[in-house]
């Protein structure tokens, strides 16, 4: 199987996903990086790491359509069959969706559907909860929807300030994102509606 990463940023959790490839944990080729910032920091671990990159900035395209119809190109060019959305700071339209449904999967840090959004480690915080966490999950057309595949929880202390609950649920991120994909390529995820059954085989 081919699995193709969409990043914006930093991509840590994109380096824990080629980890998990480098050790054999995900059995599949991570063949593509598709990023719209020139000069991410996923973009220095895609080419430390081999991987081939796709820039695609939004400016360069007269609509949002044209702007996918050339991300699809390079996905059906390294015949991808998984989406990993991993820090890709944009919502894609329901027609990009629909193609690649239960083929796309992100990673939100909060306990979905609570938290929603792109503050959502602040937002837990700021708001005093005591348990905050990670959730992996199917895209669909909505923003921080979908069926969830994985969460955990993360405690939020006392003596947490952001900065460290931020370091908490990120290293719950890099923990539970490898072994979702893990256990998509290995067949084991079964969408039945709105729900998604686990499989032991």
């Amino acid at each position: 199987m081919n699995i193709a990463v969409f990043a914006s940023g930093r991509g840590t959790n994109f380096g824990a996903i080629i980890r998990a490839v480098k050790k054999g944990k995900i059995k599949a080729s991570l063949s593509l990086l598709v990023c719209d910032t020139p000069g991410a920091g996923a973009i220095g671990r895609a080419k430390r790491a081999g991987i081939k990159v796709a820039l695609v900035q939004r400016k360069d395209f007269a609509t949002k359509k044209d702007f996918e119809a050339k991300i699809v190109e390079h996905l059906e060019a390294d015949k991808i069959d998984l989406i990993v959305l991993a820090g890709f700071m944009r919502l894609l339209s329901p027609e990009f969706v629909s193609r690649y449904k239960g083929r796309i999967v992100n990673i939100h840090p909060a306990l979905l559907p609570c938290f929603k959004g792109t503050r959502s480690i602040k937002d837990a915080f700021d708001y005093g909860a005591k348990i905050t966490g990670v959730t992996v999950h199917f895209v669909d057309e909505e923003m921080d929807h979908g069926p969830i595949i994985l969460q955990k929880e993360v405690k939020i202390e006392e003596r947490d300030t952001l900065e460290s609950l931020e370091v908490k649920v990120h290293k719950v991120e890099h923990q539970i994102y490898p072994e979702a994909v893990r256990l998509f390529i290995e067949g084991k995820l079964n969408l039945e509606g709105r729900k998604v059954r686990i499989s032991a085989r």
